[in-house]
């Protein structure tokens, strides 16, 4: 046996997808990071050992332009051109690589942390140092750091340093909660167990093993729903342990599940009401996939109604966007839905007095323990989420331990720098503007080859929607709105109605007040553009929610190609998931307002009046992604092989030394790393492909870079030799499929 001792400036443990987050933030703002995981893979529930789905903001595409930024980005758009297929083991390289490209990580696979020295009194403890064994290697560990992160969701680290945590429900009084109990108590999410299939190609037996459960003798059959050709995340809903204790009783959860997973695998095999002859198990998970267990006592502990008010925080440093989601503490052997979900209007806010202790003064956490009640832990447990909080989390540790400050020194005296160091690196916090001094493309005007000044979609292919239900148009409106034409077809001699309706927060989709309205008489016909009525100048920049009345003898034409800032949604859909699995509740109106697969066919319109929506300045705001208006540069529809540029010009020459940019990879479009759903492509269409920089040096542009083949969001170039120059621009030679440059942001730094 080896003893050792690792120094680092920070220590994380827990290699799921908050701890690599949190890492590799640390790691990239210069401080070296340890990385302790106790499993061979990264990745936590999202790895080949678990296989579950990773979720986040966009709630499988409930809410609109919230997907995921930053690290976690990064990993979504990267799995999307290397895994289209969902392979789970390429999702293990996917997020091993991000880690092993950082050269201040060091990382220790197969390491199980089990002991943790802390000192100091009830209300004020320090970690020294967290020991832990390499399994295989004979390794003792002690790790020493300034800084700890317990990203291991369980909340081990925490709890053996004496940081004060909850496990269970808290009482409904306690935080005013409508979704909590009257009565606190123990009872937690429960875990899961996966599997796969898949089809032989030939008849295949099954002999099921002697402790496999006969669920005919349970309500699974009738409860909840099982197909033959699902496999993996179909079935989350294999869930049991919510009033046992998920850790301590782990061994015997695990063997509940595997009995109830081959009693599924006997009743689809050998009932006789299947068409799974050919079937066979490809794989089984051992590991259970925790939901829930310690939660940590921040500063601040965020609620249900924090939640669903999203309400807005001075210290926010991360959104999420899924349901508050919460399952029967039976699980897979409740007569009631599978789970339960309350959905916010939109994002909402995660505050960084959440993501470190109260008493344990060098403490951070992300994940699954971070400080919030059971009900709002509903929502920030899904992994998309737990990953930006890490973002979030390892940022505010890399600040501490460049400032030798704690977490609540940082937020006291440090919160406006950790947010806008978020903000430039492209992590997941919204509503917040640029405010970065070093930022040369502040100070420069900005102007473009050509940039989209009339709101229209006229191409169109075969399909049209009859409005047998509302459906509804969304669209920037900066600085107003003169009119609107929609594209249709008529049976019958009618009337259409319209409604003009705000969307109340610049980070919502949905209908909020009504506006204006309008109505067009409309004579029996094909492809007949009408005309509406409708003006708008509203107070700020924002998006107009134009709903078009039911009328079951109009059709609206589908647009042909998407359009950045326009989206449609449809009223009443059936929802995605049967009930008896989830229950939305259809009075919400994220779920009475829906765009089902139709993200990327708008209808066709005409928004009359100029808009300044996608004007050249707005790639300098820092926004960096859609709040109240699309916030980037595009420009007009180009051909093939012609250029489009964005520029920035000083009053005087500047020194130059690194750009960032930041490309358009739609965050609408929902990702999901396994094998949910696919993309048909596998590089965002609008993302910039070809593309250079140019300064103007000795009279003539010069090239200071040219890129091909580019498929990322953001690309930071640091010049081998600095520029000094009083203009510089990004010549677009092509994109990946779209017809306009689009440019979310650029940044310009100097000395």
């Amino acid at each position: 046996m080896r003893n050792e001792t690792v120094r680092t400036d920070i220590t994380v443990i827990g290699g799921g997808l908050a701890g690599v987050c949190a890492a590799i933030a640390a790691a990239r703002l210069g401080q070296t990071v340890a990385l302790v995981q106790n499993r061979p893979v990264l990745g936590g529930n999202s790895s080949s050992e678990v296989r579950v789905w990773v979720c986040g903001a966009t709630a499988h595409g409930t809410h609109r332009y919230a997907r995921e930024t930053g690290i976690m980005g990064e990993l979504f758009v990267e799995n999307q051109y290397r895994n289209p297929d969902g392979n789970p083991y390429m999702w293990d390289l996917v997020v091993l690589e991000a880690v092993k490209a950082e050269a201040n990580i060091r990382l220790f696979l197969n390491t199980d942390v089990h002991e943790v020295e802390a000192d100091g009194d009830e209300l004020n403890r320090t970690i020294r140092s967290v020991t832990g064994w390499m399994m295989g290697s004979e390794r003792r560990l002690r790790f020493e750091s300034q800084v700890y992160l317990d990203c291991t969701g369980d909340g081990l680290v925490g709890f053996m340093a004496g940081a004060k945590y909850r496990i269970g429900r808290e009482a409904r009084h306690e935080y005013n909660e409508e979704w909590a109990p009257e009565t606190a108590d123990d009872i937690t999410l429960g875990s899961t167990l996966l599997f796969y299939t898949k089809d032989a190609g030939h008849p295949v037996r099954y002999v099921p093993p002697s402790f496999a459960k006969d669920i005919t003798q349970t309500t699974i059959p009738v409860k909840r729903v099982i197909r033959s050709g699902d496999s993996g995340c179909h079935y989350w809903w294999i869930e049991w342990g919510g009033e046992l204790d998920t850790v301590h009783d782990n061994e015997r959860i695990r063997d509940e599940l595997w009995a109830v997973i081959y009693g599924i695998w006997d009743y689809i095999k050998n009932s006789g009401k299947f068409d799974s002859a050919n079937m066979t198990l490809e794989w089984v998970g051992a590991l259970p996939g925790k939901r829930e267990y310690r939660r940590f006592v921040g500063d601040y502990v965020l609620n249900q109604n924090d939640v669903l008010a999203q309400r807005e925080f001075e210290d926010g440093v991360a959104f999420g966007g899924w349901s508050i989601d919460l399952h029967p503490p039976q699980g897979m052997y409740s007569t009631e839905s599978g789970s339960k979900h309350l959905h916010a209007d939109g994002v909402y806010h995660v505050p960084f007095r959440s993501l470190y202790s109260v008493n344990v003064n060098n403490m951070l956490m992300a994940g699954r323990d971070i400080s919030a009640s059971h009900v709002a832990f509903g929502t920030t447990r899904v992994m998309a989420t737990c990953a930006v909080i890490g973002e979030a989390a390892g940022t505010g540790a890399a600040l501490c331990a460049a400032k030798g400050v704690t977490p609540r020194e940082l937020y006291a005296s440090h919160c406006d720098e950790l947010r806008q160091t978020l903000l430039r690196q492209d992590a997941s916090i919204i509503g917040l503007r640029n405010a970065d001094s070093l930022d040369l493309a502040q100070q420069a005007r900005t102007s473009a080859s050509s940039t989209l000044m009339r709101l229209s979609e006229e191409s169109y292919g075969e399909e049209r929607y009859r409005l047998t239900r509302d459906a509804a148009l969304l669209f920037p409106v900066e600085p107003r709105l003169d009119g609107l034409e929609l594209l249709l077809d008529a049976d019958t001699a009618t009337t259409v109605e319209v409604e003009l309706w705000d969307t109340g927060r610049k980070e919502n989709y949905l209908p909020h007040t009504l506006r204006a309205s309008s109505q067009a008489s409309v004579l029996p016909g094909r492809s007949q553009w009408v005309r509406f009525e409708l003006a708008w100048t509203p107070d700020t920049a924002q998006n107009a929610f134009v709903i078009v009345k039911a009328n079951d003898s109009v059709q609206l034409y589908h647009a042909s190609e998407p359009l950045t800032g326009v989206l449609i949604f449809f009223n009443g859909l059936e929802p995605n998931a049967p009930s008896k699995l989830e229950y939305h509740g259809h009075s919400q109106p994220v779920i009475q307002w829906r765009m089902q697969r139709k993200t990327r066919q708008p209808f066709c319109f005409r928004a009359d009046g100029d808009t300044s929506a996608y004007a050249p300045d707005k790639a300098r705001n820092g926004y960096r992604r859609p709040y109240g208006g699309p916030q980037q540069w595009m420009s007009e529809p180009t051909p093939a092989g012609q250029e489009q540029w964005l520029q920035l010009d000083w009053e005087q020459a500047v020194r130059i030394e690194e750009l960032q940019l930041i490309f358009n990879d739609d965050v609408n479009e929902d990702l999901i790393n396994l094998h949910h759903h696919r993309t048909p492509f596998v590089t965002m269409p609008e993302l910039v492909r070809d593309y250079r920089i140019e300064a103007w040096i000795d009279g003539q542009w010069q090239s200071l870079e040219r890129i091909t083949d580019n498929r990322k969001r953001k690309r930071v170039h640091r010049l081998s030799e600095p520029a000094s120059s009083d203009r510089v621009r990004i010549v677009v030679e092509a994109t990946n499929g779209s017809r306009h440059a689009e440019i979310v942001e650029v940044r310009v730094y100097g000395e």
